[in-house]
């Protein structure tokens, strides 16, 4: 009988605050897994990280070569975090002389590459990660003994200046001594550079001379190659010292009028960033999210943030404060002038605030909006804006997703901006997304940890000195065309307005601009002829680097636009965005990078892709992790996603109902799904030994799409551990659990961790419940969330078991069976019914059946789009399959053992 290997999955998070441009490299084998463990078979031989700068476009190239010094074949693993605003544009592995290049194609026409590569029996996997402000770039390779293996990852990013300066940082933890190591950064900015400034957080009295730093005019060189004695924590030890992030921040020249304009090969780019003007007042209304899961910390950090804030507010400011729940209560119905007398009274109402109840995000908005727009002058430029801050989806009032985003657009109706902190993971950054750009504003994730207040006291910090409304950048005489955006409702002092675009005439040298807006007093105007800088230092020049930054620059755009336009013009802005993706070479949310990477040279090559993933795609993050002990951050923030060669055993049921099964040991896994009437109960673990019992009831769409199926999932189930009299039933409106004649009810509203003698409950709001059983099993029940008013679907639960080795022999049900494992074997591959997918001949349990490829979705990392599992479909309800026939295992009640 097959033997099943089972793994959790777990995410180590990489703790660095804010960065502009960032990447962190980690060389590994298979068998170091932490700091504790240093690699003694594959030796580093060098790594250079190689950053450009050219007009704070940034091009970097991280390369590595490795050797296997083993006399067996090793798995090296090449690690990079890269800013998460950064367009991975090429990738090649070389290995004794050949080498593997990456492509980037359409995401769809990619993963049909991806799948057909799974279903047709060849090794594949998926490389996407993220972190806090990165994500990483992830691949293995196996080499043979005493063979090198060469890695080059390239990407591309436009600085941006935040609070006075641009900021690179360079994170490397080889975790080993490296041979040749080498970090070169060289920055030109033909207008000249104002300061560069050099430190990082592994830098030690001993080190912090090897890192030189040459500035002139226009020129910055910052070079850092220890020796490999140097690199050592002790004369007589092997440890390194380098490990942690170089950061480079600098600041450039900024022209005091029309700004700094340059052109190459008919590209241009304007940078406008005048920061001697005067400072506007601004109306500024906070909005405080203190629903029930803002309880504790959250709360706490968030009055600490406040306090230091309303502290810095410029004295002709005028603020207000709402707090929401279900109820929508202020400070004042009014706002107030920032004199010390009413921040100190703010201060006072601050202290009071404190966790309740649900969360009405449409009217905290409406009602800030409301505050706002009865203060507004018809004489003075009205500087308005919101700053929502919450942990949470909506859960009280007006919860349809786009209702809320009408009314606050039409509420607002460009008069003023709104900017969304979304505290933690489990709050929509969707909906915060969409709001942010609707009404010119922008989102920002704030993470739950130790410096929470710093991050919100730095956006603040961001927003806190406006010095321009409503900019135009302009360019008569039809001489651009092509212009990226050049309309924006706010200047704030430290930040850079960028526009770019092509010139009707590419041997021109000279534009027309014309600069415009409102200031502190009257109307900002500067125009004038603006002669382009030239770039005579070509070893700073890294191709049509302007053209590049265009289109990285209207990429981006393009792809804020398609958040906020109309249903008819998306396809559009789609499309256009696509195309640049693809003719650019850079792998954004719309492509994908299928690289090719060598196996063994028995094996066949692997294809795995690299996808570039959006904020609300990334995956959740748990609260516990952000205490993991450090040595857990040893492989540079790894996530490895499912890869078909490497299956983690699981065991699950979610969907229709569908049925999981995760069998790594032979590579594969096996589905199926059961069509029965809402309402029925089904057994799916029985351990006679153990005690434990898991059963689950099925429920239906709230009606039925004429001429279709009726659709099933489970909506309920009941755990029980006979031993300890314990009964926990868990559907999609609340959790309950009995011990011992003690009951406890809690809802799915809110975060909560209860902890007993004999079982452990652990809910993540509106999102999972996790059960740990004392010394035994976990298990995971996931909450789909429906939207209350559609006309068919509801509510469902998926149902995940971890930790099935801990079962005895003699477990049983419709998945406990399958937990010690079961042979089959498939052969004889025949199209289908379906086009796009194979039929084979499966031999299980002395049955011979007719299965057919597929895949289903594995809901663990990402609750609202899954991850997509590869399995063998067996059809008829698992007939063949299963010890019986699915009605077998039908009950009558949800707590029934025997």
């Amino acid at each position: 009988m097959s033997t099943v290997k089972v793994m959790l999955w777990m995410m180590s998070i990489c703790l660095i605050l804010t960065a502009k441009a960032q990447d962190a490299l980690t060389i590994r084998d298979q068998n170091s897994n932490s700091a504790q463990q240093p690699l003694s078979q594959i030796k580093v031989q060098s790594t250079r990280v190689d950053c450009k700068v050219a007009s704070r476009f940034a091009h970097t190239v991280m390369t590595t070569k490795a050797l296997n010094t083993a006399s067996a074949s090793q798995e090296v693993f090449f690690e990079v975090d890269l800013p998460k605003t950064a367009f991975i544009t090429n990738f090649s592995i070389e290995i004794e002389g050949r080498i593997y290049v990456s492509e980037v194609r359409e995401k769809e026409q990619a993963r049909k590459q991806y799948e057909s590569a799974v279903s047709s029996g060849q090794t594949a996997g998926l490389v996407k990660a993220s972190g806090r402000n990165m994500e990483t770039f992830s691949v293995s390779v196996n080499i043979a003994p005493q063979s090198r293996v060469t890695f080059t990852l390239t990407y591309e990013e436009l600085l941006q200046r935040r609070l006075g300066s641009y900021e690179i940082m360079i994170g490397v933890r080889p975790k080993q001594l490296v041979q040749n190591f080498e970090i070169v950064v060289d920055i030109y900015e033909p207008n000249g550079i104002a300061f560069v400034d050099v430190n990082g957080t592994f830098i030690t009295n001993e080190l912090l001379p090897l890192v030189k730093k040459t500035v002139t005019d226009k020129k910055a060189h910052v070079y850092f190659s220890p020796t490999l004695d140097q690199q050592k924590k002790c004369s007589d030890c092997e440890e390194t010292l380098i490990d942690g992030d170089l950061i480079i921040k600098y600041d450039v020249n900024h022209p005091h009028n029309i700004g700094e304009i340059q052109i190459i090969n008919g590209y241009f780019v304007h940078f406008f960033a005048p920061d001697d003007l005067s400072q506007m007042p601004k109306n500024v209304v906070f909005v405080i999210d203190r629903s029930g899961s803002m309880d504790g910390q959250k709360m706490r950090q968030t009055r600490e943030a406040l306090m230091t804030i309303l502290s810095e507010l410029y004295e002709d400011d005028y603020f207000g404060l709402v707090t929401f729940d279900d109820i929508i209560e202020s400070w004042r119905p009014f706002l107030s002038k920032a004199t010390a007398e009413n921040v100190t009274a703010a201060k006072e109402f601050v202290q009071t605030i404190e966790a309740r109840h649900l969360t009405d995000i449409n009217k905290g908005l409406l009602y800030a909006v409301d505050m706002l727009a009865s203060e507004k002058s018809d004489f003075l430029p009205d500087m308005s804006m919101i700053i929502l801050l919450t942990d949470g989806r909506p859960s009280s009032g007006q919860q349809d997703l786009s209702k809320i985003q009408e009314n606050v657009r039409s509420a607002i109706n460009g008069s003023m901006s709104l900017f969304c902190l979304g505290f933690g993971y489990d709050v929509d950054y969707g909906l915060l997304d969409a709001l942010a750009k609707q009404n010119n504003g922008l989102a920002r994730r704030v993470y739950e940890a130790s410096d929470a207040v710093l991050q919100l006291q730095g956006f603040y910090d961001e927003v806190a000195t406006p010095l321009l409304l409503e900019v135009n950048l302009d360019y008569p005489g039809n001489a651009v065309t092509d212009l990226t955006q050049s309309h924006f409702r706010q200047f704030f002092k430290g930040s850079e307005i960028v526009v770019a675009g092509r010139l009707q005439e590419l041997e021109t040298d000279v534009i027309q601009t014309e600069v415009s807006a409102h200031g502190l007093t009257d109307q900002f105007v500067v125009e004038g002829l603006a002669n382009a800088d030239t770039f005579p230092d070509q070893e700073y020049v890294f191709g049509d680097f302007i053209e590049r930054l265009w289109a990285y620059l209207t990429i981006q755009q393009l792809l804020d636009k398609r958040e906020t336009c109309s249903p008819e013009d998306k396809d559009n802005i789609t499309a256009e965005a696509l195309d640049l993706s693809l003719r650019y070479n850079f792998v954004t949310p719309l492509t994908s990078m299928v690289v090719t990477k060598p196996e063994t040279e028995d094996d066949e090559d692997e294809t795995l892709i690299a996808d570039k993933l959006t904020e609300e795609q990334r995956e959740d993050i748990p609260d516990s992790a952000l205490n993991v002990p450090p040595q857990l951050f040893a492989t540079g923030c790894r996530v490895q996603a499912l890869k078909a060669k490497q299956l983690s055993s699981s065991y699950f049921v979610d969907g229709d109902p569908h049925f999981i099964i995760e069998l790594p040991d032979q590579n594969d896994a096996l589905c199926f799904s059961i069509d029965e009437k809402p309402g029925t109960i089904f057994n799916l673990v029985r351990d006679p030994l153990t005690g434990i019992v898991v059963n689950g009831q099925i429920i239906g769409d709230k009606k039925v799409i004429p001429g279709s199926k009726m659709h099933t999932y489970f909506g309920r189930f009941g755990i029980v551990l006979e031993k300890f009299g314990i009964r926990l039933m868990v559907s999609t409106k609340e959790i309950s659990v009995s011990e011992d004649g003690k009951h406890a009810e809690f809802s799915w509203t809110n975060n909560k961790t209860l902890e007993g003698l004999n079982m452990d409950l652990q809910v993540i709001k509106d999102r999972s419940l996790t059960v740990t059983l004392r010394n035994s099993v976990k298990f995971l029940i996931i909450l789909h969330k429906i939207w209350k008013k559609h006309p068919y679907h509801q509510d469902y639960l998926g149902f995940y078991t971890l930790d099935t080795h801990l079962f005895s022999s003699n477990v049983h049900g419709l998945l406990g069976q399958f937990y010690h494992g079961v042979n089959f074997e498939v052969s004889d591959l025949f199209p289908g019914k379906d086009p796009d997918k194979e039929d084979a001949n499966m031999f299980v349990k002395g049955h011979k059946l007719t299965v057919t490829r597929g895949w289903k979705r594995d809901f663990r990392q990402d609750v609202r789009n899954g991850e997509n599992v590869p399995c063998w479909f067996i059809h008829n309800n698992g007939t063949g399959l299963l010890d019986g026939v699915h009605t077998d295992y039908i009950i009558s009640g949800l707590f029934q053992t025997i």
